[in-house]
């Protein structure tokens, strides 16, 4: 059963709203994917959505009609809304109609990093939404078991971080932790931490990686911080052969994980 709902002031619709906020996705912690092909991936990897909002367009489509059966098959609760209010509960111009809400996964080192796992990412400081999602989508394409953010990282659940994802956001074992911590753990499970480095004269590609690796990307603007470069165990830079001062963060983070997981596979 679909509920209507036709004023702007609902709560469901004023909740859902709030969400479109850092502030109001942290205290909630639950976020907003929109769009049809997102919410077919965060069904195929059994994301739990808490409930779905649609315009009074979505049902036109023959195959989004299939979904909403899905949907209400899983039990879960369906809005419409009209076209205006549901455009102010998404950032997105050329809305596809739908939107999901999802709580969050909250993962720790400890429980989330199991023995096998051979290859870590670790993101300082990373900004941009397209790089950070760009990133994740690598990571997972490259084999990379779990990603680190230390504090200040973008939001990984900003909208704009979550479609650039392409929905790898649901696949990737993601952990937001203190350096720290991450550092100390990772020692502590014989990780070698390798991390991205204009100033060395070691390239990526003349440089081996044997057993456990934990890559380390940096701020787009300023790198790596200082305290990590020196608790890096290898510190490696891709050559640069034109006139550019360095590469995007999520293309160097790209070259360096498929270069690292020929040495793991």
């Amino acid at each position: 059963m679909i509920n209507i709902i036709k004023s702007k002031d609902n709560d469901k619709i004023k909740y859902t709203k709030s969400l479109l906020k850092t502030k109001g996705r942290n205290k909630e912690k639950k976020f907003i994917i929109e769009g049809y092909r997102i919410l077919t991936l965060a069904l195929e990897c059994d994301a739990k959505l808490e409930y779905v909002f649609i315009n009074e367009d979505f049902e036109k489509k023959q195959d989004h009609k299939v979904l909403l059966e899905e949907l209400e098959s899983k039990n879960i609760k369906i809005y419409k809304t009209s076209n205006k209010i549901f455009s102010e509960m998404v950032d997105t111009e050329n809305t596809q109609g739908i939107l999901a809400v999802l709580r969050y996964k909250e993962r720790d080192l400890v429980n989330n990093i199991n023995q096998d796992d051979k290859f870590v990412l670790i993101l300082d400081r990373i900004q941009d939404p397209g790089n950070m999602g760009t990133i994740i989508r690598t990571a997972d394409s490259a084999g990379v078991d779990a990603i680190i953010l230390l504090k200040g990282c973008v939001d990984i659940y900003n909208p704009k971080v979550i479609r650039s994802t392409m929905g790898s956001i649901f696949d990737m074992n993601i952990i937001q932790t203190t350096q720290d911590e991450a550092v100390d753990f990772l020692k502590a499970n014989n990780f070698d931490i390798v991390s991205s480095y204009l100033h060395t004269e070691s390239y990526y590609n003349e440089t081996t990686y044997d057993g456990k690796i934990a890559l380390v990307i940096g701020n787009e603007a300023n790198g790596i911080n200082d305290e990590l470069i020196s608790k890096s165990d290898k510190l490696v830079k891709i050559p640069i052969y034109g006139n550019a001062e360095s590469l995007n963060a999520a293309i160097s983070a790209a070259i360096l994980m498929y270069e690292i997981k020929k040495y793991l596979v």
